[in-house]
């Protein structure tokens, strides 16, 4: 990240900023998500690390409006997961004449399907896919009241929301583990991903312009989980003491905060950003990531905030995003 800065000096438009701790201190939040998972070979080819960075003041308004989206599609306090939201139910294509139900209905006709799967499993004794059944319907459970278009539909206006928030910055890494193994790396995929989101978050913060009496903060929200908690907090020591690979760290403060993305709808959002990023790479799906990339970090027109790791031929569309500064970070 460092190393593409020193090529291009231009100014990033600037987001809205705020007095925080006293006059000219402001703060910055980065919700940090993954899509896919780290393990190689594991049951996708590439792993996703997402950041969405908006002004601490910005925070009561983005998430009123997720919110507001949710309530539309009687979605409550429901988590969004996108990924469970995306797919089909196949209980819902056996119910005849669903998507004229009303929401109660289509929810009670769902259940009782389900019910009848489940007890037919646990019947044959397949005590193996009972479980994963039991789990992915519970996964689901909040969503059975919308047909797979109107969960579609939500999605993307989800992302649409996202796209119009012009004071947000996306920070992703995006690690091709074929390309990942085939390197002599002295860190996990994991390691490399969060150290990466540090220091493009670090970047941004530094090189925003400011007058020089101001100093900007950031301070990254993660979904928890216990073994990437530990994990994290001991790498961001780490950085604290000795900066990453790029740059030393003097705007982003504290270890990662870990929440609840049940509980925190913003973790939600980089869930969604993540999902777009990985489908883009995986399955050249574009209408979610058209939306999301609006918001990745740039300097001029240049991206720098997201990175695919992979192959130096790539011809995917945040490769060429680095490519117009003349310089090839998609393998550094």
């Amino acid at each position: 990240m460092s190393r593409l800065a020193s090529h291009v000096r231009a100014i990033r438009p600037e987001p809205q900023s705020f007095f925080f701790a006293g006059k000219g201190c402001f703060v910055f939040l980065c919700y940090v998500d993954e899509s896919g998972t780290p393990d190689i070979p594991g049951n996708t080819s590439h792993f996703i690390l997402a950041g969405l960075s908006i002004p601490v003041n910005r925070w009561r308004e983005c998430d009123a409006a997720l919110n507001a989206i949710k309530q539309r599609h009687d979605l409550g306090d429901a988590e969004i997961h996108v990924a469970w939201l995306m797919r089909a139910y196949r209980e819902q294509d056996q119910i005849q004449n669903f998507a004229d139900m009303d929401a109660s209905k289509r929810r009670a006709m769902v259940e009782s399907q389900r019910t009848l799967t489940l007890h037919h499993l646990l019947r044959t004794k397949n005590h193996k896919l009972y479980k994963q059944t039991k789990k992915n319907y519970a996964q689901t459970a909040s969503y059975t009241h919308l047909t797979r278009a109107e969960r579609i539909a939500l999605v993307h206006e989800l992302a649409a929301c996202v796209a119009g928030w012009r004071y947000a910055r996306l920070f992703a890494e995006c690690v091709d583990k074929a390309h990942f193994v085939a390197q002599v790396r002295d860190k996990t995929v994991d390691e490399q991903a969060f150290e990466q989101i540090v220091s493009r978050f670090e970047q941004y913060l530094q090189n925003m312009g400011r007058p020089a009496d101001e100093t900007r903060y950031g301070m990254l929200i993660h979904d928890n989980n216990q073994t990437v908690a530990r994990r994290h907090t001991e790498l961001m020591k780490k950085f604290h003491a000795s900066g990453t690979l790029w740059t030393g760290i003097h705007s982003l403060i504290e270890t990662p905060l870990f929440v609840d993305s049940q509980l925190t709808g913003m973790i939600q959002v980089a869930d969604l950003c993540g999902y777009a990023l990985r489908r883009y790479l995986e399955n050249n799906e574009t209408s979610l990531f058209d939306q999301v990339f609006q918001r990745a970090d740039r300097v001029g027109n240049i991206v720098v905030g997201v990175r695919h790791f992979t192959k130096l031929a790539c011809a995917c569309r945040i490769c060429a995003g680095h490519r117009r500064a003349g310089v090839n970070i998609a393998t550094i």
